[in-house]
């Protein structure tokens, strides 16, 4: 059964619209400060939005229940407080009491940090107009609703008109929005995807309950790099950045332990070293077991079969398990030369020398293929104490000699077992 709807919303829509649009003008003829970004204080949420806040920008953020974005969007406008700018919370979930009481467990109370507990939209935005504040937060937008469509809040239309409605506010005013989102059970933000193409940034908080770190990860950003993340840590008092992440993921690494391999992933522009765990041991099943956490399973039944064709090593007789220690996700092909040679460490049982760091993407003939910023990520391994490189001699062509940590090309699978057993 279709959802009720009248056509005055959609009029008045139309209205905000032509009222934001000018004659046509020469785009350079257009002035702007390319500096005028709001800060929120939190260095870790500036890099994921591209150096701070645009004004008059949406931002969509959706992470499952509990993982932190109502304690992140607080976090973030006290820092906005603290300097000056009036911010404006507004909770569609907890009353204003509530809000008080994890403001003060959180530190984030502040004389310009306003709060209100409210769903209808027009109510939110005649606030809006009385208060005029630098930065807003809806939590969430699933719980907005327009009185004048007749739908439930979280319908399909009651999402779509809320963010339109809060869209051309921001637009209008150059007023910076947050908009907190539900997921579905399969991680994609509820409601419809329209919402996701009317925003200008949509960022997904990542992690597992059981971890104490979250990943704040740029799918899409209009004003900055995409696929670039945040790394906090869940404490007592709040989210807490992390500001070297590589360190933080290895600092649990076993010494000289078979399986275990280091290599280096890029999170938009940030080279993150992460260590790869592999654990092959025989089967007498029929079918040998492929548990990959964190890393794409149809990408490791692929370097498996390479493994199998290329270096006489008879997988299919074991199991194979695979893990990114720290809860972390890689999908990059540039840590292919790492998840063969961690099952192969593993297979020969003997451990990759310490201080190694191993690079490059494998092909299906066994070739080890050129990455990308090769560089980026062996500046990342000097300065956490690495001392060697396996790197695509492709690249070690192309890049100069690095002080303090020795560069190993290798054109194959073969030669990278070579080198490293």
């Amino acid at each position: 059964m279709e959802e009720a709807t009248s056509k005055k919303p959609h009029a008045t829509a139309a209205k905000g619209l032509s009222a934001v649009q000018t004659a046509p003008v020469p785009i350079d003829s257009i002035e702007f400060d390319q500096e005028n970004r709001l800060s929120t204080g939190i260095k870790e949420f500036d890099r994921v939005l591209g150096g701070g806040l645009v004004p008059g920008t949406l931002v969509l953020i959706g992470g499952d229940p509990g993982i932190g974005k109502s304690t992140l969007m607080l976090q973030a406008l006290h820092g906005l407080a603290l300097k000056g700018h009036k911010a404006f919370y507004v909770s569609g979930e907890e009353s204003i009491k509530q809000l008080r009481i994890r403001s003060q467990r959180l530190s984030t109370v502040s004389p310009d940090l306003m709060v209100a507990s409210e769903i209808d939209v027009e109510t939110i935005l005649s606030m809006v107009q009385d208060i005029r504040p630098d930065v807003i937060v809806i939590d969430s937008i699933q719980t907005m609703f327009s009185p004048e469509l007749t739908s439930a809040p979280g319908s399909v239309s009651q999402v779509r008109e809320s963010a339109v409605r809060l869209m051309l506010m921001a637009k209008q005013t150059a007023t910076p929005v947050f908009l907190v989102g539900h997921v579905t059970k399969d991680g994609a933000i509820a409601g419809p995807k329209l919402l996701e193409h009317m925003v200008d940034t949509v960022l997904y908080f990542e992690g597992d309950r059981n971890y104490v770190f979250r990943i704040l990860r740029a799918v899409k950003n209009r004003f900055g790099s995409t696929n670039e993340i945040g790394v906090f840590e869940m404490n007592a008092s709040g989210l807490a950045e992390v500001a070297n992440p590589s360190a933080v993921f290895l600092a649990e690494r076993p010494a000289n332990a078979p399986g275990s391999v280091v290599t280096a992933s890029m999170e938009g522009t940030r080279p993150i070293l992460v260590e790869l765990q592999a654990l092959v041991s025989s089967t007498s099943f029929g079918n040998p077991r492929r548990t990959i956490l964190g890393i794409d399973q149809n990408r490791v039944a692929l370097l498996a079969a390479v493994m199998e064709k290329k270096l006489g090593m008879h997988l299919m007789g074991h199991d194979i398990f695979i893990n990114v220690a720290g809860g972390v996700k890689i999908d990059e092909p540039a840590v292919d030369m790492g998840i063969v040679a961690a099952v192969a460490s593993s297979f020969l049982d003997r451990p990759i020398q310490e201080g190694t760091i191993i690079l490059g993407e494998v092909g299906l003939t066994g070739e080890v293929r050129a990455i990308g910023h090769v560089d980026l990520r062996t500046a990342e391994a000097k300065k956490m104490g690495f001392t060697q490189c396996l790197v695509p001699a492709s690249n070690l062509k192309r890049m100069p000699a690095v002080k303090g940590i020795t560069l190993k090309g290798v054109k194959t699978v073969e030669e990278a077992m070579e080198v490293l057993f």
